[in-house]
């Protein structure tokens, strides 16, 4: 069975009232959606409210979600657009507030800060994949359902992520042509 056919089931019984499959559904997914939320808020406090307020909006409208085997792609969504929310709510306290944001920096070599500075380059949509495979462990398979793409546009998305991170690094002077390229 995949896992859009274990999702579909279990959607389905928590449509009925299970509290069981919905914490189950929780489980399975609460870890992706922090990483997703993280791609786009760049705080892990505000990602874990995040994930936490897609999984009630998720409870809340479930009974509106039409194919049960959609649930990863279509939690996914509203995990963005409340992330999204936060982010703007979030600049807009910083700008009236005129203080700076708490910057979560990740500790590390000089070399793991460029690297994580130039993701924090990319587009959002490029960023997530980044964030779901390398910072989260993801599996293509994985990330194919929260993102409801394919594992092969999985791949693509990786592929063109990281030559957009290599330019980054080229740009600013940090990779040399004779450097081992990062798109293998």
């Amino acid at each position: 069975m995949t896992t859009d056919e274990q999702d579909g089931q279990l959607v389905q019984g928590a449509k009925q009232g299970s509290l069981d499959c919905f914490g189950q559904l929780y489980h399975r997914y609460y870890a992706s959606m922090v990483a997703l939320a993280y791609s786009l808020l760049a705080d892990r406090h505000l990602s874990e409210d995040s994930a936490q307020e897609a999984f009630a909006v998720a409870c809340r409208d479930l009974q509106n979600l039409r194919c049960n085997d959609k649930f990863a792609g279509w939690l996914a969504g509203i995990c963005r657009n409340v992330a999204k929310q936060m982010l703007r709510t979030r600049k807009e306290l910083i700008s009236n507030d005129h203080t700076p944001a708490a910057d979560d920096k990740s500790e590390g070599d000089g070399v793991s800060e460029t690297i994580r500075r130039a993701v924090w380059q990319l587009a959002p949509a490029d960023r997530e994949v980044i964030v779901l495979r390398y910072y989260n462990d993801l599996s293509y398979e994985q990330i194919a359902a929260v993102l409801g793409i394919s594992e092969l546009a999985v791949h693509g998305r990786l592929v063109r992520s990281k030559r957009k991170i290599e330019k980054i690094l080229r740009r600013n002077g940090l990779m040399k042509d004779h450097d081992e390229k990062i798109t293998k």
